[in-house]
């Protein structure tokens, strides 16, 4: 085998944050705020997702339950059953979504699984993101698969040890300068870069200086030019 491929899960194989950011919407206007600008709304729920992701997680159950924060803190009527209700609504919806696979990317894996050992590092919560590698018809491709609770560079580094990585020949792929790009590189490993248009921005940071290790793509196929 070559070298050894960790590859993210949410917005660098399937569409994933685009259907979170609709589900913001629907929230807003079901909150219907007469003062609170809906930007404003949003930099609430931002500081309640901040504050929880140690606690909550990742995924669609975790982002109800801060809409639920969310609301009990702004509603202007009063907590009402059905909106409450509604609320659980969008978490169902967001939890069974059909899997949108990105272009390009079951050929490109099908090409990199004959040459690399591919290994799902994504995290979130566990049943929701099997659940998701599953019906993407993707399985088959990855020799493991990790579903991490959070993706930093104690996370990396304990990978290395776990599957006695070789630092130099390992590569995270991912569009994540937070979770992907950056504690990958501080782990000593190399890094992937390819960005997507919809990356959730609690997700974005500048790209550390990578001496070298990192490379930017614009699409997934291109990894069949470098690896």
């Amino acid at each position: 085998m070559g070298q050894h491929l960790l590859i993210d899960a949410d917005d660098t194989l399937w569409e994933n944050n685009i259907y979170f950011e609709r589900a913001i919407q629907e929230f807003v206007r079901l909150l219907d705020h007469p003062q609170l600008q809906p930007a404003e709304i949003r930099a609430v729920l931002d500081q309640i997702e901040h504050a929880n992701r140690k606690t909550h997680g990742y995924g669609s159950r975790g982002f109800v339950r801060n809409l639920r924060e969310c609301y009990l803190r702004l509603t202007p009527r009063g907590v009402r059953p059905e909106d409450l209700e509604a609320i659980e609504a969008i978490g169902e919806r967001l939890t069974h979504h059909p899997i949108d696979v990105l272009e390009g990317v079951p050929e490109t894996l099908a090409y990199l699984a004959e040459r690399h050992w591919l290994v799902l590092l994504t995290k979130g919560d566990p049943e929701e993101q099997h659940g998701k590698l599953k019906r993407s018809g993707l399985a088959p491709y990855f020799s493991r698969t990790i579903v991490a609770r959070e993706k930093d560079v104690q996370t990396y580094r304990e990978l290395i040890g776990e599957l006695r990585l070789v630092p130099e020949r390992t590569w995270m792929v991912g569009n994540s300068p937070r979770s992907d790009i950056n504690p990958a590189l501080q782990a000593g490993l190399r890094a992937v870069y390819i960005p997507h248009p919809h990356t959730w921005h609690l997700e974005h940071e500048e790209i550390r200086d990578g001496d070298g290790r990192v490379l930017q793509l614009a699409r997934f196929a291109q990894l069949r030019e470098h690896f």
